[in-house]
């Protein structure tokens, strides 16, 4: 089981004083990926526009470039404001395979200090049901504590 706690703290020590969202993206997208290795893929689409995702800073091999808020798990993060608990992605309507290897995922919406949704933050993995609500609860935690202090 993942350290949140441990995890939480070197984020926050890394990203200290940081206030670009860009840099605190890529910061976390490394932090998270390293730090287990059921995540096959750990990255941001950022909202570029009303109902739209566009890759941000990720870890690992190639990620859909564009997400329409009314498709695939960060479609629904993004639309719902909701994290998305995917233990097989193959039964999830209208996921959007980027990468072959997936076999679960977890999505969470990122939020700004407004409460604004930013961003979602995407994991995948190549384990099915790889995900708890341990997980989401930590990550949650992470991305408040980075992106929603100012």
């Amino acid at each position: 089981m993942l350290d949140y706690d441990a995890l939480a703290a070197r984020v926050a020590s890394l990203t200290e004083g940081e206030d670009d969202q860009v840099a605190l993206m890529a910061t976390l997208a490394c932090e998270v990926h390293h730090s287990d290795d059921r995540f096959d893929w750990t990255g941001f689409y950022r909202v570029v526009a009303p109902g739209l995702l566009k890759i941000g800073p990720y870890q690992g091999g190639h990620g859909c470039l564009v997400i329409p808020f009314e498709r695939g798990v960060c479609g629904a993060a993004a639309r719902t404001g909701e994290v998305q608990l995917v233990p097989d992605v193959e039964a999830f309507p209208g996921h959007i395979a980027c990468a072959s290897s997936t076999r679960s995922e977890i999505v969470l919406p990122v939020r700004d200090a407004a409460g604004e949704i930013i961003a979602v933050f995407d994991i995948d993995s190549d384990r099915p049901d790889a995900f708890t609500d341990a997980d989401a609860a930590g990550l949650t935690r992470i991305l408040d504590a980075t992106f929603a202090r100012t």
